[in-house]
């Protein structure tokens, strides 16, 4: 990291600011060889996070723009090293001619994740921290958003730093004993540590017990619309869009094929997929559609079964309230409500509702319904479990305590419930960040934007 690195950390687009940051030893001289304080004075001579205004121009003296600087010395930054942001006008054209000049300056195109990568590498941040940033980012939901913050402010390291330090104290006993029997240590007993065990293994279930909400959380609720065909379905899809993305006509199997968006509803970020009408059906191209329509209900989450409310329930409706029925989540709801004065009685288990896409009567309560059906884990916002790799960690941290306790239980020797309590402090050390390989960092920020 002896190099010194700048990109653009604003979008490509045009904007009314624009941000080109650096970071390492050549960070603070080569704004100083571009950027000139109206003070007169240089910004080597301001203290940090201060923003000056001032001419940037090319090394060549040509000006360039008016704009802000700010720089932060090291340890003190972001990445640990040397730091400076330049805030022109957002001219992507000016941005890139910025770029440049730096690149003249010897300094280089940082990769995606690098700024990130040496505030880690730096110490500046735990490894789950430095994870958050990109989830932030990426967040699509309010909830997503506030989870990644909270982990951003050290959720996840806290609580799992408090079970590493706890094994570590067994440890620590255990070889204190084994390497200095002449020393006046209290003698290593296995029984005084079940309770430490014990705790460890709670913690770690609670925390491993968020992760599948979690991950509906990020990735969005599989969820599909499923009927018979002229049920309604493209009609509900379009009126939680706010626009017409399917095709709506009173010919039936209009649909095909299957049509998937994301959305938010309830709060929460759904991957929904229109489906081809369910039925009995002849031509070849329909049949593949029905197919797909199958497939996708049975990976759902979320199943929404539609009914035409306005004409009686045909065996393809039952048909498809049955198949809701076996998805993880369903709900059934009667549409056409503009159509008719009392929904028809349908005997199922469901959750039922009554809408008309026409009109948007009862699409509040179906957002309210899907709320309801996939609550949050009453955990602070932080420590919901969303990423993979994090929780393949806290499996593997899980898998050795409980080893331990049944070696304990079993009447095995201390060497052998320390190996797997120092497993568990492995996997909670790939957790934070401490054991983590080379590998597996790059993969990590690898998945950054450029410029952060």
């Amino acid at each position: 990291m002896s190099d010194t690195i700048a990109a653009i950390a604003t979008g490509a687009q045009v904007a009314a600011i624009g941000i080109v940051r650096l970071s390492g030893e050549l960070a603070i001289p080569a704004v100083d060889r571009l950027f000139h304080p109206a003070s007169g004075k240089s910004m080597a001579q301001y203290e940090d996070r201060k923003l000056v205004y001032g001419a940037l121009c090319s090394v060549n003296g040509e000006l360039l723009d008016m704009c802000l600087c700010t720089i932060s010395r090291a340890p003190n930054s972001y990445t640990g090293e040397d730091t400076a942001e330049l805030q022109c006008h957002g001219s992507p054209v000016l941005l890139r001619e910025v770029l440049d000049e730096l690149f003249r300056l010897g300094l280089r195109q940082a990769r995606a994740g690098e700024f990130t990568k040496r505030a880690f590498l730096n110490g500046r941040m735990e490894l789950c921290s430095a994870e958050a940033v990109a989830d932030i980012i990426d967040a699509e939901t309010a909830q997503a958003a506030r989870n990644a913050a909270g982990q951003l402010s050290g959720a996840i390291s806290k609580k799992t730093e408090a079970i590493y330090s706890s094994l570590a104290d067994i440890s620590a006993h255990y070889h204190a004993v084994l390497d200095y029997p002449d020393e006046d240590i209290e003698d290593f007993r296995l029984e005084e540590y079940v309770g430490t065990l014990k705790d460890a293994q709670t913690r770690l279930e609670a925390l491993i017990a968020t992760f599948r909400r979690g991950r509906l959380m990020t990735a969005g609720i599989p969820a599909a619309i499923v009927g018979a065909p002229n049920a309604g379905k493209s009609s509900l899809l379009n009126a939680l869009l706010g626009y017409e993305r399917a095709i709506v006509t009173d010919i039936p199997g209009t649909t095909r094929d299957t049509i998937e968006e994301k959305l938010l509803l309830g709060g929460l970020l759904l991957r929904l997929t229109d489906t081809a009408g369910i039925h009995k059906a002849e031509d070849m191209v329909e049949r593949l559609g029905i197919e797909r329509s199958r497939s996708a209900l049975e990976n759902a989450e979320l199943a929404i079964a539609v009914v035409d409310g306005s004409r009686e329930l045909s065996d393809e409706d039952r048909e498809v309230i049955k198949a809701a029925e076996r998805a993880p989540h369903g709900l059934l709801v009667i549409s056409k409500a503009d159509l008719f004065e009392a929904p028809p009685s349908i005997d199922t288990k469901l959750c039922t509702l009554t809408l008309s896409a026409m009109t948007g009567e009862g699409l509040d309560k179906l957002g309210n319904a899907v709320e309801e059906m996939f609550p949050m884990p009453p955990v602070p916002a932080g420590e919901i479990i969303t990423n993979s790799r994090q929780a393949e960690a806290i499996e593997a941290a899980l898998e050795h305590i409980r080893a331990a306790l049944c070696a304990m239980e079993n009447g095995a020797t201390p060497d052998i419930v320390l190996t797997e309590s120092e497993g568990a402090m492995s996997a909670l050390g790939e957790l934070s960040g401490h054991t983590v390989r080379e590998d597996v960092t790059e993969r990590i920020f690898g998945r950054f934007c450029v410029g952060k």
